[in-house]
Formats: structure tokens, sequence, C-alpha cells
């Protein structure tokens, strides 16, 4: 069989051009028109096409083309189900005709121009689950188009989505009245306020106004008296769009999980002539730039805050971000965005952390908003000091505020004086250094623990190796879903993975997890349903069984990037059942017989397990060990299940018990059946760094500690401070413990104390 090596391989289009298109300078309709040409050109089409699906009308309108008459722009239009194209959005699926002409499904238009063309191929645009369009490729050649032409459009259209979307949404929208605003003011402001965090560090600097008073700058009237002119505009313009671009390469370079543009939507609105073209129109007219910019801002901000849907919603933030880095750069007012600040937010989307990121921020304070565990993550990996408070002054606070952020003890600091700050100062000094660490790990009796590493983004390989990770435990994949507008493609995915093991190939095992969406880290995107208890709804593996082509494509990029890795794992989270973990498996094994037969090169031999996060494994852990290749215990998720308690809600948190009986139990359970069944265990969730329940992982077999990076030292050191016999005769007496207060006092004697 012949193989290819793998490369960028069945990208149709490389990022660049992508990228180019995205963010030149063109208007919506020329972004439809370059990306037909550039589909066209690579798959060496005589005509393609994008059909986008209005709502209102229900149809399927023709919005560019290259090789049709480009008169019949806006003028082809079909109902779902109608012709080879509304077939192709009704039922979701691809169509590829030899010779179309003769098709009994196929609708001539006569003002197409589409006599000549004989091959047809179609693909459904979509965004997450939402169907939004089609995109089209003919030839004047019958059975022109192959199975690896059908693969290429579909990766075509899963990179572009996102943009043609955004396009589709902005193209269909009608600006609406203006909406009032009103801005509060402080009450009073006391020297300090207390808040919650599970990271360590400290951040200094000015407040960047919250989301709600960098409003202020679209709705107040402009009282500095300057004239700003069209040509001020223009300059305005054209450096928000070197900005943003600026940004995006910026993120494409060391955040490679972001490289599918997440500056996307404002891409599009600054080509929308109904958006930044209509700015340009009233100020012409004479209307102040300032004015003009607040009023289309307000219109837009309100037909998207009004949506029902979660990820329309967001674009409002969107308009709001791209309209204030307008009025900042005309008026000179680049402090605004927040360089060496301190971002005070209600409410947060991974999206906006990386924005802030790029603004150059220092910090970011939760005020009075729910916070899910990836935003907290995202942040950590971005070294991004992250405290929660309910205290609202914090919303008001005036704009010369500095505020001290003690991420350790989750203190919040307002106008610190120069004591506090130098001891801060110091303090951090210390902590960005990181400790030498020895290249292996043993208890005090020469027993050998191995430290592995829990990473969410590859820029937190280089402090793994240098602290000497053994290997990565757990590599979260779903942060380039979390941080996109649409799902990633293969090839995306494959380019991030590929990365990830060239960089963590010669450390020891990567363990990547597959896709672990729902619940607190639901994908706008997706169209996942409103559930009551998502957090029991439709989750993890859940999800992923029940759209297995998101699970496929991401299952393809793992094997494609694992080729000529042997250390590469596949793990599964939030398994159930044995039919469960059976059905995963042979999705993999089902993926690794398609690249067989397309002669893609890959890794047919990853090693696959799951994460023991449920109750419901328990009682048939054995079996469960005599079919996966490896465990790793997800704490977390573990405690919370077994225990029926959500440690994020402040009411039972007192309920989340890691040392509950039934805990220790079942992890010990899980650890005995892994040895009996001579495969790996490991503990990846947070009790693997608490130096309270080290001893006790260790004294019930747990071999493999996988851990945040930041913990490696912390780990090391308890670990080295006691011996193995110790943690055993304490995981003994633990483990006899039926009432949690009994537990409670066998704890506060741990060895190493």
């Amino acid at each position: 069989m012949n193989i290819r090596e793998p490369d960028h391989l069945n990208l149709l289009c490389d990022i660049g051009e992508l990228t180019a298109i995205v963010t030149g300078d063109s208007d919506i309709e020329t972004f439809l028109e370059l990306t037909t040409e550039l589909v066209a050109e690579h798959l060496k089409a005589h005509v393609c096409s994008i059909y986008l699906f209005e709502a209102h009308s229900k149809e399927l309108i023709l919005k560019a083309t290259q090789g049709l008459n480009p008169d019949a722009v806006d003028r082809i239009r079909m109902k779902p189900g109608e012709g080879l194209v509304g077939r192709c959005f009704s039922e979701d699926q691809i169509l590829r005709e030899g010779n179309a002409l003769t098709s009994q499904g196929f609708k001539f238009f006569d003002n197409a121009g589409e006599e000549s063309f004989n091959s047809f191929l179609c693909v459904p645009i979509r965004r997450g689950v939402a169907k939004i369009g089609v995109l089209t490729v003919q030839h004047k050649k019958i059975d022109h188009f192959t199975l690896f032409d059908e693969r290429a459009l579909k990766t075509a259209v899963t990179q572009l989505a996102g943009a043609i979307e955004n396009a589709r949404l902005l193209m269909a929208l009608s600006p609406e009245k203006e909406i009032p605003y009103v801005i509060g003011a402080p009450q009073g402001i006391p020297p300090f306020i207390p808040g919650k965090s599970d990271g360590t560090g400290s951040a200094y600097g000015l407040i960047r106004p919250s989301r709600q008073n960098r409003k202020n700058m679209l709705f107040e009237p402009d009282a500095s008296g300057i004239e700003y002119t069209e040509a001020d505009f223009r300059a305005a313009l054209d450096k928000t769009i070197h900005d943003l671009k600026a940004l995006q390469e910026k993120f494409a370079a060391s955040l490679p999980e972001s490289a599918s543009l997440i500056f996307t939507a404002h891409f599009m609105m600054l080509k929308d002539k109904n958006f930044t073209g209509k700015i340009q129109t009233l100020v012409s007219e004479g209307i102040p730039p300032v004015k003009a910019i607040q009023s289309l801002a307000q219109k837009y901000i309100k037909i998207f805050s009004d949506s029902p849907h979660a990820y329309l919603r967001e674009k409002a933030v969107d308009v709001e971000d791209l309209s204030i880095r307008l009025l900042s750069n005309l008026t000179s007012s680049p402090e605004s965005l927040g360089e060496g600040a301190i971002a005070v937010v209600r409410d947060i989307y991974p999206s906006d952390i990386l924005k802030l990121s790029a603004d150059g921020i220092q910090g970011i304070i939760l005020v009075g908003g729910g916070m899910t565990s990836h935003v907290a993550i995202l942040a950590r990996s971005l070294d991004l000091p992250l405290i929660i408070t309910d205290d609202p002054i914090l919303l008001d606070l005036p704009q010369e505020t500095r505020l001290l952020m003690d991420t350790g003890q989750g203190n919040i600091y307002i106008n610190p004086d120069n004591d506090t700050r130098d001891l801060f100062k110091a303090k951090k000094e210390a902590e960005t250094h990181p400790r030498d660490m020895a290249d292996r790990t043993f208890t005090r009796d020469h027993e050998q623990i191995r430290l592995l590493a829990n990473i969410n983004l590859l820029s937190e390989i280089p402090l793994a190796r240098a602290l000497k990770s053994e290997g990565i435990g757990l590599y979260r994949t779903e942060f380039p879903f979390l941080i996109r507008t649409s799902f990633p493609s293969e090839d995306e995915q494959y380019l991030i993975y590929k990365k990830l093991f060239d960089q963590t190939g010669d450390t020891g095992v990567t363990t990547i997890r597959t896709l672990d969406a729902g619940g607190e880290k639901s994908l706008s995107h997706a169209g996942f349903a409103n559930e009551a208890n998502p957090l029991l709804g439709l989750r993890s593996i859940r999800f992923t069984l029940r759209y297995k082509e998101i699970f496929q494509t991401q299952i393809r990029a793992i094997l494609r990037a694992a080729y000529g890795n042997t250390n590469v794992r596949l793990m599964f989270p939030l398994i159930s059942s044995i039919d469960e973990f059976l059905e995963a498996r042979q999705l993999v094994t089902d993926c690794t017989a398609d690249l067989d037969r397309e002669g893609i090169a890959h890794d047919p031999d990853v090693a696959v397990g799951m994460m023991v996060e449920l109750p419901s494994v328990l009682s048939t852990i054995n079996e469960f060990a005599q079919t996966a290749e490896f465990f790793a215990i997800g704490t977390n998720d573990f405690v919370q299940y077994m225990l029926g308690a959500d440690r994020s809600n402040e009411l039972v948190a007192e309920h989340y018990i890691p040392y509950h009986p039934a805990v220790c139990r079942g992890i010990a359970a899980v650890a005995r059946a892994a040895l009996n069944n001579e495969i790996d265990v490991s503990v990846c969730g947070e009790m693997a760094h608490d130096p309270d329940y080290i001893p006790f992982l260790i004294g019930v077999g747990i071999p493999t500690l996988s851990v945040d990076p930041k913990f490696l030292p912390r780990v090391q050191k308890t670990i080295q401070g006691i011996s193995m016999e110790d943690c055993r005769t304490f995981a003994d007496s633990l483990l006899k413990q039926t009432r949690v207060k009994d537990a409670a006092a066998i704890l506060k004697n741990r060895p190493g104390i």
C-alpha cells in the first residue's frame, strides 16, 4: 500500500491563504467571492458557488460564485430538499454526481449559465450542529471529482464555516432603534476585598474598565470638544485592522490552538457594508465619527443581545470589543484596552481571556458571576492570575484605581501602599524562577513514583520539560474547541496534536484525552440544549458518541499525528459502562481502517484507556481492567459524582469531601484492579497535587501522579519526605474508617506532617 507521509496533507488551503482572505481589505461580498475563487483554484474546478440559508424566507440563496453567471447571485433560490443543493442541505450529506445534468435531482436555472458543467460536488456548511448553507464545485468533464476531492472540500468548509457564518449573520441583519444605557456610581471604596482563587502568584496594575464600564464609551456623548474628521475615522479603521492582524499573527505563533482566527467576527464586521460601511456613509454625511460608531454599535449590540441563541448573544461582545477598539484608536485612548492593567468583569468566555491576554492584561477579577473550570484552567495556562469575588463595588471603581491581586490568598488590595506592593513584587520575582528538580522522584525509602504533567495548551510544554516531567499524563483537547467559533477541522487538529507529540515524544508517554465538552464546558456553537442539570446531561463521551462525525474527525487527527511516535495514549472521558467504552474503541478501530484504506500515514497501535470518574464503573472495574489498556482517575469528577456534590456550588461545597470513606475505598478498588490486571493507573485530578492526599494515593498503589506543571516541585518535595511503608500504613488506617469525622481525624496524622 502506498502510504503518504503526513504534512499539511489534506488541508485544501493553508492557514496563510485562509488568513489572507479573512483579514484582507474587502467587504463581505468580496470575501465570499474570494473564497469561491480560492476553492475553485485548489480543486481545479471550473465552478465554485456558495449558497447560504436565509431563515426569514427559508431559502438557500446563491451568494457568491466563480464560474456561473454573476448576475445569478441573489436571484437563484431553492427550498431545502429542492435540487441537489437543497437535498445536500436538508439531508446534511455530501453529494457527488459524475454527470449532474442528467441526474434526476438536478434543478436547472436558465440564468445560471451552467449548461456545460457536468461533474458536480456539494458539501453542507455547518456551524457546530447548525446548518448554514452549501458549497458546490462543478467541472466540465464527466466523473471529474473523486473521494479525495470530497474530503478536501469538506476540510475547506470546516475551516471556513466560522467566517461564512459571521458573514451570513451580518448580511441578514437590519439595524434597529437605539437603546438607553445608564452607568451606576460607586458608593465607597474599601482598602481590601476578599475573594477566591485556586492559583498562585500576584498581579498589580491600573484597573481596566469592566465590560459594563467600557460600554460607557459606546453610549456617552463625546465631551472632548475635538472635531474628528472623515480622515481621522479612516486612520482609526486602518489602525484597528492592522492591530487585529498583528494580534492574530501573535496568537498563531504562540497559541497554535487559536490559529483558526479568533478575531473572525471582527474581520467580518470590518468588511460589512452595513456596519463599517454604514459608519463611513454617516461620517461622509457630516455625522461626527464618534457618534456614527456609537449609533451602529448600539443597534448591533441590541440585535445580538436580544437573540434567544447563546452563540448569537456572544456576538454582542464582539461588537462591543471591535467598536471600543475603533473608538480608542479614533480618540487616541489605547489605555482603555488595558495594557498592563487588571481586568474586572462580570462574566467571561474563553475567547475573552485570549483577547485580554492579547491586550497585555496582568490579571482578571470576576465579579458576581459563575466561573467554569475551563475558564480557570485557561487563565492558569496563560499565566493570568484570576480571582472571584461577590463584591460589586469593583465594577464601579474609578479608572485611576490601582489593584493588587494576591491569588494565593484570594485577596484584592485597592490602591495598596508602597510597602504592600514591594512585598508582593519580591514574592512574584521569587515565584518566576522554577525550582531545581531531580530527574526522578523517590520516596524516602527509595520507591519510585512517576510524575507527569497535565497541560491544556502547547505553551505549557516548555515549563513541563524544564521541571523534568516524565511525560504528559493528560492533554485536555477541549480548548481548541472552546476558543473557536466553530469546530476545528481534522487538519487543524492534526497540526496541533502533531506539535504536541513532536515536543513531548522524548519525555515519556503523552496521554491525550478526547473532547470533554458539555456540562460546564458547553460549546456555544455546538447547539447544546439548555439542560436543567448539564453535569448529568449530554457531556463528554456521551456528546461525542451522539455526534460521531465530530468524534471521528478528532480520532483521525490524533492517529495521524501519532505516526512515528510510539508513546501516544488515547483516553476517553466520563465512561459509564463497558458498552460505552467498547463503542468508543470500535470507532478508533474504524478510523484506523479508513486511514489504511485511504493510504494516509497513522499509528495503528495507539494504546486506548479511560478516565475513571463515575461510581458506575466500580462494580465492574475488574472487567474494565481487562478491556482498557490503562486507567486515569479524574478525582475532581469522581468525588463530585460519588457524593452528589458540585464543588463549585457554595451551598453544598462542604459535602465535597475527598477523604470520604466511599471515595477512598473507590480509589483503592481502582488501584487494586489495575495492579491485578497489570495495567497502568494514575491520578490526574487535584488530589494528586494536594499534600494531604498524596500519601494515601501512594499507599493504595497509585504509582503515577499527573499534575499541572507548576505543582511538580511541591509534589516531588512531598514524596521525597515520606516513606512507602508509612503511606501504606496510613492508607490502611484510612480505608478502615466508615465515618467522615473519623477519616478526618486520621487525615490530621498523615505522613510527612
